[in-house]
């Protein structure tokens, strides 16, 4: 890995790369199957190969574990390519809806076609899987693509512009380095697709630069991802899980469990809980602990210390000790409990080692609390009785929902990965990123012997003929009718 700085890309070099790719689609190289697949596979290899020094770089940007980076970025991009590449001669596969017999003939056809030329704008948290894992989809679909990475993530950006080229192809795929200028020429141009990851503040300027040329776009962003807690649950057990997901990346993660809510008669053995779990995860603590990560940078480390100060609610210190380490920019997990509507911490997303307890008197109020809120990511809720579960999934909305764990549903790529509302939208996962970068091009092929069973159409339109054709459907055709109870 170069021991360079970030080398940002020249900001008149960045409409000819742009221009380049979409020569390169132009020419069709992108679409055989096999050269798709051939590009996944090398995906992979980069992954597998380059390892350590992916490692290295995450280490050196946010003080990343080596496990973090091996079994939360590096293991999925290797799995999921390979996945990819074995899977997308299916999903790729030309499709003839059925239809009523008398339009067989036309040969109803629904194909799957590229978008183009797309831009990947990906976060500082998980670099690498958040970069590579829409590339997959691109790559599947016979796209080709800008990545631009973050520049709070330097040594990764960097590594992955030295890397990239070596193993897929350069005329279809290009790294564009740089801060706000570079982003901002990107988003000057226009694209087939665009992809973003990161927050709702960047994500509104996103969706205004893509307006401009009505560019389609997936918005893959984040909010307060709420944890609901029935009396009847385990604590400790709910406690574990839910620390587990804070501590995962130092809270730095857009799924990371943002609040609890918790019947008032329980917080404190939620409490114990939380204590219990600490001292397991963390004999000797967080603060110097290697498996444990840092706050990418001074700016965040400072909102979550202001977040903090300002909180009305009690932080909990017996053993969770909220200690603080600036010039490592180490942040010991934090409970605060107690918390009420109003409070510093429910101000926007965490996305941090802090976690606040909600006491509440009942489900109702709590279902309440979430719905007046934009919708998260994720709604987390601790239950083992199916109708308390049913109630959450009947009256709430979230782009995913989680029955007693935490961030574990990112270990399953067959379902969509999505947000609604404020936490965007766009589904991906494996073939969902593949479908967000195909257009469906349907088509017709009308046969010349046809002919006879099209005259009606064609004018003059006597009474007879309008009512030959479309007769049925305006007074022939049964339509089943309406349940009883639902009748004015």
């Amino acid at each position: 890995m170069s021991a360079h700085p970030l080398i940002n890309t020249p900001l008149e070099e960045i409409p000819k790369i742009r221009d380049a790719l979409r020569a390169t689609f132009n020419s069709c190289v992108t679409r055989p199957i096999a050269w798709r697949q051939h590009q996944l596979y090398q995906l992979a290899r980069m992954a597998q190969n380059e390892a350590d020094a992916f490692c290295e770089a995450l280490a050196k940007d946010i003080s990343k574990p080596r496990f973090d980076v091996l079994v939360g970025e590096v293991g999925p991009t290797v799995e999921r390519a390979v996945k990819s590449a074995q899977e997308v001669g299916e999903w790729a596969r030309t499709e003839y809806p059925e239809v009523p017999e008398s339009r067989k003939a036309w040969r109803p056809t629904v194909r799957k076609a590229p978008r183009g030329t797309v831009l990947i704008i990906s976060p500082w948290n998980y670099p690498m899987i958040l970069t590579f894992q829409p590339l997959m989809g691109a790559i599947a679909a016979g796209c080709c693509a800008v990545l631009k990475p973050s520049e709070a993530a330097p040594h990764f950006s960097q590594l992955i512009a030295e890397l990239v080229p070596k193993y897929l192809d350069p005329s279809a795929y290009r790294v564009v380095n740089g801060a706000a200028s570079e982003a901002t020429k990107l988003l000057e141009l226009q694209w087939d697709h665009i992809f973003y990851t990161g927050n709702g503040k960047v994500a509104r300027i996103v969706a205004a630069a893509a307006a401009k040329h009505l560019t389609p776009l997936t918005l893959e962003l984040g909010g307060k991802s709420p944890v609901i807690v029935d009396s009847a649950y385990d604590m400790d057990i709910a406690a574990k899980r839910i620390l587990w997901g804070k501590c995962t990346n130092a809270g730095q993660i857009c799924v990371s469990p943002d609040y609890v809510l918790v019947p008032r008669e329980k917080q404190d053995e939620l409490v114990e809980g939380f204590e219990k779990a600490y001292q397991a995860f963390f004999p000797n603590g967080a603060l110097d602990d290697s498996h444990y990560g840092s706050i990418v940078n001074e700016m965040h480390f400072n909102r979550l210390s202001s977040l903090l100060d300002r909180t009305k609610g009690e932080k909990v210190t017996r053993v969770m000790e909220g200690r603080k380490d600036v010039t490592r920019k180490r942040f010991e997990p934090t409970v605060v409990k107690d918390v009420k509507g109003g409070d510093s911490l429910l101000e926007e997303e965490i996305f941090g080692p802090v976690l606040a307890i909600i006491p509440i008197d009942s489900l109702e109020e709590a279902i309440a609390f979430v719905k007046a809120r934009p919708h998260p990511l994720v709604l987390y809720a601790f239950t083992e009785d199916p109708v308390v579960k049913q109630k959450i999934i009947d009256e709430t909305q979230s782009g995913s929902l989680v029955f007693n764990d935490t961030l574990q549903q990112l270990a399953v790529p067959e379902l969509p990965f999505t947000g609604v509302g404020e936490s965007g939208y766009g589904s991906q996962f494996m073939k969902y990123t593949y479908d967000i970068f195909t257009q469906l091009r349907s088509s017709i092929d009308m046969p010349k012997e046809a002919e006879a069973s099209l005259q009606g159409r064609y004018p003059p339109h006597s009474p007879e003929v309008v009512q030959a054709i479309a007769g049925p459907a305006f007074c022939g055709m049964p339509i089943p009718p309406s349940s009883p109870s639902l009748t004015n």
